[in-house]
């Protein structure tokens, strides 16, 4: 089933069409998921019309959804059509700005094996597991933008 999702992810027009779907806020802020693997993820967000604040440079709340992207990702890609099915929620974010995000940013997300030995621990207790799982933006000059922490919660339905 990971691999399943993974191909809806890698795929640029299928994922595009799942995010219509799905999460039509970040199909039209212009979201893009670079290849990722179960390891790690990648999503990059643009400044344009639809991102922008006043100033000139993207909205933090487009910032976050790109930032919560690049972990939930990594979560769905191991929950996706799961038997017992598990529910996955945002209990907690946490974020430092350190520069204006102008033009692209990209934040990776490296916690893939913390998602699936929470998600499995979640399938094998029946008890609510709690995950802290880090992103970093970094514009094209890779310089730090913004940092994210997500506190994840996975439970078995």
């Amino acid at each position: 089933m990971q691999n399943e999702f993974l191909k809806i992810v890698n795929h640029p027009l299928r994922f595009r069409l799942y995010l219509l779907w799905k999460l039509p806020a970040a199909f039209l802020s212009g979201l893009r998921v670079e290849p990722t693997t179960l390891e790690s993820c990648t999503v990059r967000i643009s400044l344009h019309w639809l991102s922008q604040n006043p100033f000139r440079s993207i909205y933090f709340a487009s910032l976050a959804m790109a930032a919560e992207m690049s972990t939930g990702v990594l979560a769905m890609t191991r929950i996706y059509k799961k038997k017992p099915a598990v529910s996955m929620l945002v209990v907690s974010m946490e974020s430092q700005f350190f520069k204006k995000a102008t033009g692209t940013i990209r934040f990776i997300c490296n916690d893939g094996p913390l998602f699936e030995k929470a998600i499995h621990t979640a399938m094998e207790t029946g008890e609510p597991v709690t995950l802290v799982a880090s992103t970093t933006g970094t514009n094209s000059h890779g310089e730090v933008v913004a940092r994210f922490v997500f506190t994840w919660s996975f439970r078995r339905k």
